[in-house]
């Protein structure tokens, strides 16, 4: 049995980290012909398929550059929130630690959104290219979510490893786990993933490394929620911070790592969304031109006219 929802669709879109691997704030480093970003060509691939509320969690050090940069285009374009991930925003009872400096990671960003959010609703990053096709599952999925039950039914993009790769270095990858029905069984966490020689591979130290299959599926922060998320995000965050074995001053609350628990626990049935789009992104500064020329092949291809914004 299916309701229809008639909250808006709503992208999140998670902003707040700079990128350090990068230097400098990523988010806003133009890609496209007329100045176009990554997270331009995101939100109106969104807006194109169903989308129509955009949330950008966001640090308040860069609210003015990413308002100016950001706001001014796609404030005119649809319903456009935002809200702050800041360290200070704890559950009752905690503190920061004096020395922590990073961002709490994107569990606690996709928290943070909760204000802004009432319905069914889709979490990317700001400085990945996911393609339309990703967007166009995301709205098929969230446009028929089953009625709550014991279980949440939620949704993640699956990109093909290989078309998540740069030449140019590691990158972090989810590698997933799915199940013969096209259901997440659970995502491993890897900090280096990188091409060598013929195979792709993974490294723990940076020195032993560990073939991944071909045909693996990678998580790119690409997720399709409803609301009661966020009971279940606010209350792993707390005991996350209770933890006395975590290292607060360091230690990231992660989104999938939280999706993980709640498969494992039976919570939740999470329905891999197969793409065959090619993630784009700018993990290094010498990435941007492969992004760049990805970007005007596929104006080429009449896939996004060359002013994006009319």
């Amino acid at each position: 049995m299916h309701e229809t929802h008639h909250s808006p669709l709503t992208l999140v879109v998670l902003a707040a980290g700079i990128g350090s691997r990068y230097g400098g704030l990523k988010q806003i480093d133009p890609v496209g012909p007329n100045g176009e970003l990554i997270v331009d060509y995101s939100v109106y691939d969104a807006l194109r398929v169903g989308f129509q509320r955009v949330v950008f969690v966001i640090n308040r050090r860069i609210e003015a550059a990413f308002r100016e940069r950001v706001g001014r285009t796609i404030e005119r374009q649809c319903d456009t929130n935002y809200v702050f991930q800041q360290l200070d925003d704890l559950p009752p009872g905690f503190s920061v630690p004096p020395d922590r400096v990073k961002p709490w990671g994107t569990g606690h960003a996709t928290l943070v959104s909760r204000q802004a959010v009432d319905g069914p609703f889709a979490v990317i990053n700001a400085d990945d290219f996911y393609g339309r096709d990703s967007f166009q599952a995301l709205v098929r999925f969230l446009a028929e979510i089953p009625e709550p039950g014991l279980i949440q039914h939620y949704a993640m993009v699956g990109f093909p490893l290989e078309n998540t790769l740069t030449e140019h270095g590691y990158v972090s990858r989810g590698i997933c786990q799915v199940d013969g029905d096209g259901f997440l069984i659970g995502i491993q966490e890897r900090t280096r993933v990188q091409r060598r020689d013929d195979a792709i591979c993974y490294s723990d130290d940076g020195q032993t490394w560990i073939d991944i299959p071909e045909a693996s599926i990678a998580s790119m922060n690409t997720w399709g929620f409803t609301p009661d998320l966020f009971a279940e995000l606010d209350a792993r965050f707390g005991a996350f911070l209770r933890d006395t074995q975590r290292d607060l001053t360091k230690a990231e609350f992660f989104l999938p790592r939280t999706v993980g628990e709640l498969i494992a626990e039976g919570l939740a049935r999470v329905q891999v969304l197969p793409t065959s789009e090619r993630w784009f992104g700018v993990t290094y500064p010498e990435d941007k031109p492969r992004v760049r020329a990805a970007i005007d092949g596929l104006i080429q291809q009449g896939v996004y006219p060359a002013r994006l914004w009319r």
